[in-house]
């Protein structure tokens, strides 16, 4: 009999048993131990594979948890991603992933298909939340946690962004800076483009730093190149860059070294990140790491906990740790 044409009656037909029992077997439902090892060597003698999407429609619990991300060549991401799949596949779950490629319309159809296919719950790694978003979540009746933004409606995860912009923002002023560019991100990312960035700006302002430029980029390295080099066209040079990620931080590099700049004789440059790419330019990247396991093992956690309905606080809040490289120079010190 051909592979292809294989189906759970035929297999029930070869092993002497009834469809329903067959189902059983593969739902994880009760069977003789006997029954079973007819079944499965029928399986193994014609490779037979499930359908596992038809499967999943039909079940009642598919042990299966829908990610969704906004992108998979982020370093964030992906080390969020690969310990969330870790933790989930250790606890006996299936995960399936989705990359939205910051399409807002895809990742709201995305959310719609992971219900329609039954996934036990949702992690959704969020740069903005919308009426449309809110409106969704309400109408499931499904688990969802919410990964790098705050919403008082659903399970999140969130970073410390504040203290974190708060710390890189009095670190450059302890270190004597007046002349500051902050590299950021829109608003639609509430966590980077508001939070972390008002961090920043409140620690400036408590310091009495007045002079502050800010250069609206995205999280692309190509176009953050782009626009520093834009910038750097019409305006004098800072004394320190503060930008919103270790990549933002490595573009404004390379606009550095190429128009002859030292880091930091002639300009520091601070972020936050924590990628090992930042360790390897010269000098080493002053930066805050976000604990991006934990967030994922959270995540997992969480949703796991909602599955089994299990109280999950509402809000939990990922600390981070701050690196200290040697591309921030002390001006005090030049002046003692």
């Amino acid at each position: 009999m051909a592979e292809s044409k294989l189906t759970m009656l035929d297999i029930a037909k070869m092993a002497g048993v009834g469809k329903s029992t067959v189902s059983r077997y593969f739902n994880g439902g009760y069977i003789k131990k006997e029954t079973a090892e007819k079944i499965k060597a029928v399986i193994d003698k014609y490779h037979y594979e499930p359908n596992v999407i038809a499967q999943m429609l039909k079940a009642k619990k598919t042990n299966v948890i829908g990610i969704i991300t906004p992108a998979l060549d982020s370093i964030t991401s992906s080390r969020v991603i690969m310990s969330m799949d870790e933790y989930l596949r250790n606890e006996g779950y299936v995960s399936y992933i989705i990359n939205t490629n910051h399409d807002e319309l895809r990742e709201l159809k995305s959310i719609q298909n992971f219900s329609k296919l039954n996934v036990d719950g949702i992690i959704l790694l969020a740069t903005h939340l919308t009426m449309a978003h809110q409106k969704l979540f309400a109408d499931l009746n499904i688990p969802i946690v919410i990964l790098g933004q705050s919403y008082k409606n659903n399970v999140s995860i969130i970073y410390d962004d504040y203290n974190a912009g708060y710390d890189i923002g009095k670190y450059v002023a302890d270190h004597g800076h007046k002349d500051i560019l902050v590299v950021g991100v829109n608003s639609k990312d509430e966590a980077v483009g508001i939070t972390r960035k008002q961090g920043i700006y409140d620690a400036l302002n408590d310091m009495k730093i007045a002079n502050i430029q800010f250069v609206e980029s995205t999280f692309s390295f190509d176009y953050t190149v782009s626009k520093i080099s834009h910038y750097l066209d019409k305006h004098k040079l800072p004394t320190v860059i503060i930008a919103s990620t270790d990549n933002q931080a490595l573009a404004c590099y390379k606009v550095l070294i190429s128009r002859g700049y030292k880091v930091p004789d002639d300009v520091s440059l601070i972020a936050f990140g924590g990628y090992e790419a930042s360790e390897l330019i010269t000098p080493d990247l002053t930066t805050i790491r976000f604990e991006n396991e934990e967030a994922g093992c959270c995540a997992a956690k969480a949703v796991i906990d909602l599955v089994e309905e299990k109280d999950v606080n509402n809000e939990i809040r990922i600390d981070y740790v701050f690196i200290e490289g040697h591309s921030v120079k002390n001006i005090n010190k030049d002046y003692k």
